[in-house]
């Protein structure tokens, strides 16, 4: 049985071990924490769900998902990830993050962060651009008129293949951004970000989008 590791027990990770567990998976969840502040999530998520610290849930995942704010990619475990897919669902909140000049200059993107913190492993963007609770109450069935559609984006085919997976069993059609480069086009404030969108509308945001958002001092 495939075992997820996640990275961050916040709105996006507490969510996706639901999600996950009900697709069948095992998952192994870390918080800044520790463990034991978990306790009340896995009791209520079920067996398949346990507790563990950063370093253990890499190292138990077949596949993991880093979900912390942005300004804690460094405590991400590199070593333990080396040669797995890590499914990033981290964003860009200047506010809580502090500024980061080559992002605010359009000169990289988030997801690019996590590939440069992660080496060796195969980073891929997925789950940023959707509120928590809609992952598991706005899907449908392959083949719903006007069902809604996620975003990705990876250097690694492998890793958009494992992510297009995952979001048709949660009941989400896909649409690539392509490379990491392109990332930033599911990124925050881009016309993408946060909205109710098909495969078609999806295409059509991320082809209008803008390099550098507006932001506020």
């Amino acid at each position: 049985m495939t075992t997820i590791g996640i990275i961050g027990a916040g709105h996006i990770g507490s969510q996706l071990a639901r999600a996950f567990t009900g697709l069948g998976y095992d998952v192994v969840i870390a918080n800044s924490r520790g463990p034991e502040t978990l306790s009340a999530l896995v009791a209520e998520i079920g067996p398949k769900a346990r507790a563990a610290t950063a370093e253990e849930a890499a190292e138990a995942a077949d596949f993991a998902v880093a979900t912390v704010p942005l300004k804690a990619i460094d405590e991400i475990p590199v070593a333990p990830l080396a040669g797995k897919i890590v499914l990033d669902t981290c964003n860009y909140y200047w506010e809580r993050d502090g500024h980061i000049a080559a992002l605010d200059r359009g000169e990289a993107t988030t997801s690019g962060l996590v590939q440069e913190h992660l080496p060796t492993s195969k980073v891929v963007k997925a789950f940023n651009h959707i509120t928590a609770a809609d992952i598991t109450s706005t899907g449908s069935p392959a083949g719903t008129p006007d069902r809604r559609a996620l975003g990705t984006a990876s250097d690694y085919p492998d890793a958009i293949a494992l992510v297009t997976e995952l979001y048709d069993r949660l009941g989400f059609d896909t649409v690539s951004a392509g490379p990491l480069s392109e990332s930033w086009r599911l990124e925050r404030d881009r016309p993408a970000y946060v909205v109710r969108q098909n495969a078609e509308e999806l295409r059509a945001n991320l082809a209008k989008a803008f390099r550098v958002p507006p932001t506020a001092d």
